[in-house]
C-alpha cells in the first residue's frame, strides 16, 4: 500500500514531468554537441598531423626512422596519450593522401557532399613564437567528420575505392556504427545490398516510400543464428527472436521489434504474422514473413492480406501504410519481378544467407544515398 509521501511524490512528478523532460532534452542535446566537437577536433588533429608528416616524407626531409623517432617523442611528451604508434602515424598520412586526391574531390563534387555537416575551418597556431599554418592550407573535407578516427582506419584498411570509402563513412555516421558493426557492414557488402533495393521492391513501395531503396537491404546475413543444415521456419523464427539485437543491427537500427507470430483476426479466422516490427523513420509497421524455401508468387498474396488486416485493424491515424517483407532463402529474380509488378501494396522480397559471403562492391546509386542523407 502506498504511503501519503509516495502518493504526493507521484502526483508531483506527473505535474512537472513535461518540464523535467524539457530539461533532460536540453542536457542530451548539449552532450551530443560536446561529443561532436571533441570528435571534430580529433579528426582535424589527425588531418593536420597526417598532412605535415606526408609533406616531410614526400620531400625526402624525413624517412621511416624519423617517423619512428616522432612516435617515441610524442609518447614521451604525452605518456597518457594513446594511438601514437608509428604505424598509426602512417595511417594518418594515408588518410591525408587518400582524401586529397583529385578522384576523391571529383566524387565529392559528383555526390554534392561538399557542404556536408558544419564547416570546420583551420585555425593558425603559435609554437615557440612562430606562426604555424596547416600544411598547404589543404581543407579537410567536411564529409570526414561523419564518423570517428577509429572507423576511418577500418575504412582505409578494408575499402578499395573512393566510392566504397565515401559510402561507408556516411553509412557509419547515419547508423552511428561502432567499430565491430562497421566491420560487419563492410563484410556483408552493404553498399550493394542497400543501394540495389529498387530491383526487389514493388512500385507501390517506392512511390509510397521514395527513400525505401536506401533503407532496406535486398540481402541479409544470418550467420549469427548458427542454423543447422536442415531446419523449419519455426526454427528460423525462434533463432531470430533469440538473437534479436544482432538481427536488428543487420536489418537497420530504425527497426523496433513488436511481436512474433503476431495474431490478426479477420472475420472468424485468426492469422499469424511471423515477425512484426515498427520503423521509426518511416513511422509504419513492418510485417516480415519467413520462407526457408524458394520464393513463390502465392507468398506475396498471403503477405498482402496481412498488410490489409494490419492497416484496417491496428494502424493508428498518425502512422503510414504498413510494409511487407518476404525474407526467403532463394528466389528466381524474374519470378520476383513479375510478382511485384502486380503487387498493390508496399512490399519487397529479400534473400537471407546463412553464412557471410564477401562480394565484389559495385556502386549503383551513391548519389541518391547522399541526397537522402542531406534531406
Amino acid at each position: 500500500m502506498k504511503t501519503v509521501e509516495q502518493t504526493e511524490g507521484a502526483t508531483s512528478l506527473m505535474k512537472y514531468k513535461e518540464e523535467f523532460e524539457t530539461i533532460c532534452s536540453i542536457i542530451a542535446t548539449h552532450r551530443k554537441r560536446v561529443i561532436r566537437v571533441v570528435n571534430n577536433e580529433s579528426m582535424s588533429m589527425v588531418w593536420e598531423v597526417g598532412g605535415y608528416v606526408s609533406h616531410k616524407l614526400k620531400t625526402s626531409a624525413w624517412g621511416d626512422g624519423v617517423v619512428r623517432q616522432l612516435s617515441d617523442y610524442i609518447r614521451t611528451k604525452y605518456p597518457a596519450a594513446r594511438g601514437w604508434s608509428y604505424r598509426t602515424l602512417y595511417k594518418m598520412v594515408q588518410l591525408y593522401d587518400t582524401y586529397t586526391t583529385a578522384s576523391f574531390s571529383a566524387l565529392i563534387e559528383e555526390t554534392d557532399m561538399t557542404k556536408y555537416g558544419d564547416i570546420v575551418p583551420f585555425e593558425t597556431a603559435q609554437i615557440d613564437g612562430k606562426l604555424i599554418v596547416p600544411f598547404e592550407m589543404a581543407q579537410i573535407p567536411n564529409v570526414l567528420f561523419a564518423t570517428g578516427w577509429t572507423n576511418h582506419q577500418i575504412i582505409l584498411n578494408r575499402c578499395k575505392s573512393d566510392t566504397e570509402r565515401l559510402f561507408y563513412m556516411l553509412y557509419a555516421g547515419k547508423e552511428h556504427l561502432e567499430n565491430k558493426e562497421l566491420l560487419r557492414t563492410i563484410k556483408t557488402d552493404t553498399i550493394n545490398s542497400l543501394l540495389g533495393g529498387k530491383d526487389v521492391q514493388s512500385e507501390v513501395m517506392t512511390k509510397t516510400y521514395p527513400t525505401s531503396p536506401l533503407l532496406f537491404k535486398d540481402k541479409v546475413y544470418l550467420e549469427m543464428l548458427g542454423l543447422p543444415l536442415e531446419y523449419k521456419e519455426s526454427k528460423l523464427r525462434k533463432e531470430i527472436i533469440a538473437h534479436m539485437k544482432d538481427f536488428i543491427l543487420e536489418m537497420g537500427k530504425d527497426f523496433l521489434f513488436i511481436d512474433d507470430e503476431h495474431r490478426v483476426t479477420v472475420g472468424s479466422k485468426t492469422f499469424k504474422v511471423d515477425l512484426l516490427f515498427y520503423h521509426r523513420l518511416l513511422q509504419c509497421m513492418i510485417a516480415i514473413e519467413l520462407k526457408t524455401t524458394e520464393f513463390h508468387p502465392k507468398d506475396l498474396g498471403q503477405l498482402e492480406f496481412y498488410l490489409e488486416a494490419l492497416d484496417q485493424e491496428e494502424r493508428r491515424s498518425n502512422e503510414n501504410p504498413s510494409i511487407g517483407i518476404i525474407l526467403c532463402k532463394e528466389a528466381d529474380m524474374e519470378v520476383v519481378r513479375y510478382a511485384l509488378n502486380r503487387s498493390m501494396s508496399p512490399t519487397m522480397v529479400a534473400l537471407y544467407k546463412e553464412q557471410l559471403q564477401v562480394g565484389s562492391v559495385i556502386q549503383r546509386s551513391l548519389v541518391e544515398f547522399c541526397k537522402f542523407l542531406k534531406k
